[in-house]
């Protein structure tokens, strides 16, 4: 079983994780501040705050094919380390614009990141199939994922930090230099490997190699089963996402300021869930892991919409956040495991507004339905379409994993950057 001091050898795991500490600093610091420099200029206009959510997710409906379409064409490590510099850069475009009085420019930066991410997150699983051995594959994304939980539970913290004590200005300057130093880091990763690092010579257009990738996931079982399963995950998600605050003031009775409660236990769960991961993922087939997750996240969502008590409330939240980790881990390496090298960035453009598109479309359909309906069964329908795609990859659980991509003899399983 491959464990820490195993993958911190791996000199390309070692200087992902320098990169993706920068980065997630890069990220929250970015979030945080541009939510609080927007509520201060607008007074806490609920538009413009809504205006950073769009900026975000817009570039995933409109970059997420023809980004993986160029993760492909390109190399990986050079598409990487250039995105990270155009992030940085792009600091101070944002800056000179603040300086001028245009203060709309903070979406900017918002709005770029997320265009970049479109790319650098499938060159990133490109470079994971390259670099990382089969068997620690599971387990160094495991590590990564553990990376994410903590920041989703210390990034608010050091967000609101940042910006209470530095101010738009210098916050923004932060998040470019932390970007920086996540391409510097990179540089330092092994070189692409020439005969799979992409730049496959431009023999076909960019429209050629869209219809091509969706051919590709087209003809395989296993690729249009996972696409399927992120969908229902997508309406479940999209369905509560709003009304978190509700279960506290509605089932709960407390008031909205009792929401904080809720998210302690997520994100303890959340780096448990990490830590279990890892050293469960040389043990368990990705597929198990998948299913796992998919019937535990769907008790604890169907738990949380009929407690009434604080504690229960509690103690679904954490379940939740537990096995979410094994979700995203079980998902990616089954796409590692079916995808040709040439095909990872389209499978992933692919896959990704299928997923964050079902979930703004029932975000904007579920404040409707909250007023129509009891939350508990607004919740319970949320829990069902994460059973049905548990019950959508129940087949893969008889699968041999080891019968997926012989071609290569490498499986891997992970995005290199989280941009969102």
């Amino acid at each position: 079983m491959p464990t820490f001091g195993m993958l911190q050898r791996n000199p390309f795991i070692r200087m992902v994780l320098i990169a993706n500490v920068f980065s997630q600093l890069g990220i929250w610091i970015r979030n945080f501040a541009i939510l609080f420099y927007v509520m201060e200029r607008t007074g806490g206009d609920a538009f413009a705050v809504s205006m950073i959510s769009v900026a975000e997710y817009a570039p995933i409906f409109l970059f997420s094919l023809i980004g993986g379409v160029l993760a492909d064409r390109w190399r990986p490590k050079k598409t990487i380390i250039w995105s990270e510099l155009a992030s940085a850069l792009s600091v101070g475009v944002v800056l000179l614009a603040l300086e001028s009085g245009m203060w709309a420019a903070v979406f900017f930066a918002t709005c770029g990141s997320a265009v970049l991410s479109q790319i650098t997150q499938p060159a990133g699983m490109k470079l994971f199939k390259l670099h990382v051995p089969a068997e620690q594959a599971q387990a160094g994304m495991s590590l990564l994922q553990t990376v994410f939980s903590i920041f989703m539970v210390l990034g608010p913290i050091l967000g609101t930090i940042a910006y209470q004590a530095l101010g738009i200005y210098l916050s923004i300057l932060l998040t470019g230099i932390a970007f920086l130093f996540s391409a510097c880091a990179m540089v330092f990763i092994p070189p692409d490997n020439q005969a799979g690092a992409g730049e496959r010579g431009m023999q076909t257009s960019v429209m050629q190699d869209m219809v091509d990738g969706i051919r590709y996931v087209a003809a395989k079982k296993v690729l249009v089963s996972l696409n399927l399963c992120f969908l229902a995950v997508g309406l479940g998600v999209g369905l509560i996402s709003p009304l978190g605050i509700f279960l506290v003031t509605e089932r709960l009775g407390l008031s909205a300021q009792d929401l904080q409660w809720m998210t302690i236990p997520y994100g303890v769960g959340e780096i448990i869930g990490g830590l279990l991961t890892f050293r469960l993922a040389a043990k368990i087939a990705p597929q198990r892991f998948l299913m796992l997750g998919l019937a535990v996240n769907a008790a604890g969502i169907i738990l949380s919409g009929l407690s009434t008590v604080l504690w229960l409330t509690m103690a679904a939240q954490f379940l939740i956040a537990l096995l979410q980790p094994a979700i995203f881990i079980g998902n990616n390496a089954l796409v590692m495991m079916h995808t040709e090298q040439a095909y990872i960035g389209r499978v992933t453009g692919i896959r990704t507004p299928l997923m964050t598109g079902s979930m703004v479309v029932m975000m904007s359909v579920s404040g409707i339905a909250a007023r129509m309906l009891p939350l508990e069964l607004i919740y319970g329908a949320a829990g069902i379409c994460f059973l049905l795609a548990a019950l959508i990859v129940l087949p893969f659980c008889k699968a041999r994993p080891a019968t997926a991509n012989r071609e290569d003899g490498r499986a891997a399983s992970a995005p290199c950057r989280s941009r969102e």
